[in-house]
C-alpha cells in the first residue's frame, strides 16, 4: 500500500474567463490575420511590380470613380466607435451592452456591403478587360470577402448574446470578433490608397 502524500492543487481561484493574450483563441485570430494580411500584401506587390511595366496607368481606362470608396471609408472608419463598445461592455461582462453593441456594428456591416455592391461598377473596367482590371477586381473581391465573412460572424455573435443559454465563455468571443474588425478597417484604408488614389498620382 503506497503511504506516500498525495498532492492535491487547487484551481478554484482560476478564472474560467480571460481576454487578450491569455485567451488562445486571441493568438488564433491574430496568426490568422498575419496570413491574411501577407495576401493582402502579395495582391498589393503584384500592383505595384505590374504599374512599373506600364507607362500608362491605369492602361487604357478611367481611373476608378472615388465617391463610393470614400464613403465606405468613412463608414468603415466610424464603425471602429461601435466595435471598441463591445469590448468594453464585454469585458464588464454586460451581455445588454455587447448584444446592443454587435447590433449596432452589423448593421454598419449591411451598409458597407451595400456600397460595396455600387464600387464595383465605378472601377470603371470589367474584371477581364486587362491585367489592370484583373488586379483592382481581385483586390475588392478580396476585401469584401473579408467584410462579408467579419459581417457573418458578428451575426453569429448576435445569436449566441441573444440565446437564452448565453454562457460567459462567450465574452471574450466578443472581444476577439472587434479585432477582426479593425483588421477589416485598417485594409481598407489601404486598398483604397491603392485602388484610387495610386492611379491619380503614381
Amino acid at each position: 500500500m503506497d503511504r506516500r502524500p498525495t498532492f492535491v492543487m487547487d484551481v478554484s481561484d482560476l478564472p474560467t474567463i480571460v481576454f487578450r493574450e491569455r485567451n488562445p483563441i486571441f493568438w488564433g485570430n491574430v496568426l490568422y490575420m498575419t496570413i491574411e494580411g501577407a495576401m493582402f500584401a502579395m495582391v498589393f506587390a503584384s500592383y505595384f511590380y505590374l504599374r512599373t511595366r506600364s507607362t500608362e496607368w491605369p492602361p487604357g481606362v478611367n481611373p476608378p470613380y472615388v465617391w463610393y470608396g470614400i464613403a465606405n471609408t468613412l463608414l468603415l472608419l466610424i464603425s471602429v466607435l461601435p466595435a471598441r463598445w463591445i469590448q468594453l461592455r464585454a469585458r464588464a461582462g454586460d451581455l445588454r451592452g455587447s448584444r446592443n453593441g454587435l447590433l449596432v456594428l452589423a448593421a454598419f456591416g449591411a451598409v458597407a456591403l451595400i456600397i460595396r455592391g455600387f464600387e464595383f461598377p465605378a472601377l470603371n473596367c470589367r474584371w477581364d478587360t486587362n491585367a489592370y482590371g484583373s488586379m483592382i477586381w481581385a483586390m475588392l473581391i478580396l476585401h469584401t470577402g473579408h467584410l462579408l465573412t467579419e459581417w457573418v460572424e458578428t451575426l453569429v455573435m448576435i445569436a449566441f448574446a441573444s440565446s437564452s443559454r448565453m454562457e460567459g465563455k462567450r465574452f471574450p468571443d466578443f472581444d476577439v470578433n472587434s479585432d477582426y474588425w479593425y483588421f477589416v478597417v485598417g485594409w481598407v484604408i489601404v486598398m483604397n490608397f491603392v485602388l484610387y488614389w495610386a492611379p491619380r498620382f503614381l
